[in-house]
């Protein structure tokens, strides 16, 4: 086992990827995942494998399937040993000594968020704060880590005194020629934990001082204070955020709180007057996605259909086909409808949309029709054959075409068949090997000394 492949492995999703491994675990394969863990170094296998061993109180399993990635010395495998140890109930310390060291400034920043968040679930909680205290100066992550781990811990008001000179540092950077954008985050992270203490109305009012004197530097530091106003209730105070500020960040915050109130009426109204005002495509994606959830499909088209021929179309078409692709009657009404034109680089996603639809349908023939018609096709057309065979539930026949295609893309589709079909044991052997992955990956093309490409751009 090579700790680079793993490294590879974990950056790239490549190996068995974890939606294979999970397609396993769900025909009952763990025996065949862990053996293949082992056998193959396949680092999604080896992770699936511990994290249902766990769940079913086999620790000392999980800890022999982790300990070969352990042997290399990479630390994400170190850290999962130490996390099975402290999911296994009494071996606590030996899990902290695996990911602890004598002295915290050996540790990077992130190492240091692992380290914390060990010590949060192994119970030790004031440890872990104590750890993050005096380098919360570093990073961001290290005042989100110790707002995580501290949730439920009856730690709050400790949290707060760190968390306030931090937010107080955002507020001021506001007017300042040098901004401290390291701790942006701050005052949204201060406004949680207030809010889980029981002191919303102290969030609430905190969050309305800076943002009513645009001392604020995260843009979602608004979002974070319409999320509160709607979880509690403050649905008027809402609506003056919405109309007096960002409109296009609350608004839809607004509406969403009005339909939870049972207002769903009135919420639709909102966002037709705001569209009647500002033709904004936020707008009609957020009405249109909604009149779908309600089963309202041609209302839903009605209100995106101006917007199908804009720039940024895909962020109207796309939201509705996608909540559509289980439902290909629905889906080819979609974009068989006469103002689906996607512009200016989308249309291979008509394409797509409308295979996909047809193949659930069962018109096979159509469906690959519609693929063929794409002038620029987003695979390898046999590829796509398979799937829309598959799709049109036609296993036998998607694993034929994959078979005579026999590329290393063509062998990781055929995997998923023949799992479907029952064949786990083949499907393992026919999957090409991370080594094999590798080999087929670009390379790279070589560089100068300045970093430019040596290869002529012809």
């Amino acid at each position: 086992m090579d700790m680079d492949d793993l490294v590879w492995q974990a950056s790239n999703y490549r190996g068995l990827s974890p939606g294979r491994v999970s397609l396993l675990l769900e025909h009952g394969h763990l025996d065949l995942v862990t053996h293949v863990a082992a056998e193959r170094g396949e680092w999604f296998c080896a992770e699936a494998a511990v994290e249902e061993l766990c769940r079913s109180g086999d620790f000392e399993r999980a800890l022999s399937v982790m300990e070969p990635f352990v042997v290399t010395g990479w630390r994400a495998a170190l850290y999962a040993k130490a996390e099975i140890l402290l999911r296994a109930g009494c071996r606590t310390e030996e899990a902290l000594d695996l990911v602890c060291r004598d002295e915290a400034d050996g540790l990077s920043t992130g190492e240091c968020c692992i380290v914390a968040e060990m010590l949060g679930k192994a119970g030790r909680i004031d440890e872990a704060i104590e750890l993050l205290a005096p380098r919360l100066n570093e990073s961001s992550s290290l005042l989100s880590v110790l707002v995580e781990i501290t949730n439920g811990q009856d730690r709050d008001e400790r949290v707060l005194e760190l968390i306030a000179p931090r937010a107080d540092r955002a507020r001021q950077a506001r007017g300042e020629e040098h901004r401290d954008y390291a701790f942006s985050e701050a005052q949204e992270l201060q406004a949680q934990v207030l809010e889980r203490a029981g002191r919303a109305d102290e969030a609430i009012r905190i969050l309305r001082r800076d943002i009513t004197g645009h001392r604020f530097l995260a843009p979602t530091a608004l979002t974070v204070y319409a999320g509160l106003l709607a979880r509690h209730g403050r649905l008027e105070e809402l609506r003056v955020l919405a109309a007096s500020q960002d409109a296009h960040t609350a608004l839809d915050i607004y509406a969403g709180a009005l339909r939870r109130h049972g207002r769903a009426e009135e919420a639709e109204t909102v966002m037709r007057n705001a569209i009647a005002a500002d033709d904004w495509v936020g707008y009609r994606a957020w009405l249109s996605s909604m009149l779908l959830a309600e089963g309202r499909l041609d209302d839903a088209i009605a209100v995106a259909e101006p917007g199908f021929g804009w720039y940024d179309c895909s962020n109207l078409l796309a939201p509705l086909a996608h909540l559509l692709l289980d439902r290909p009657e629905e889906l080819l009404r979609l974009v068989e409808h006469p103002s689906v034109v996607p512009h200016y680089g989308h249309e291979e996603f008509q394409h797509w949309w409308r295979a996909w639809a047809l193949a659930g349908l069962g018109r096979f023939d159509e469906a690959i029709a519609a693929a063929e018609a794409d002038p620029r096709p987003w695979a390898d057309l046999r590829i796509v054959k398979a799937d829309l065979l598959r799709k049109a539930g036609r296993l036998d026949a998607a694993a034929d075409e994959l078979r005579a295609l026999g590329t290393i893309r063509a062998r990781e589709e055929l995997c998923e068949i023949l799992i479907l079909q029952g064949r786990a044991a083949e499907a393992i052997a026919v999957h090409p090997t991370v080594t094999e992955q590798r080999a087929a990956e670009p390379k790279p093309a070589p560089r100068g000394e300045n970093g430019y490409s040596l290869e002529p751009p012809f």
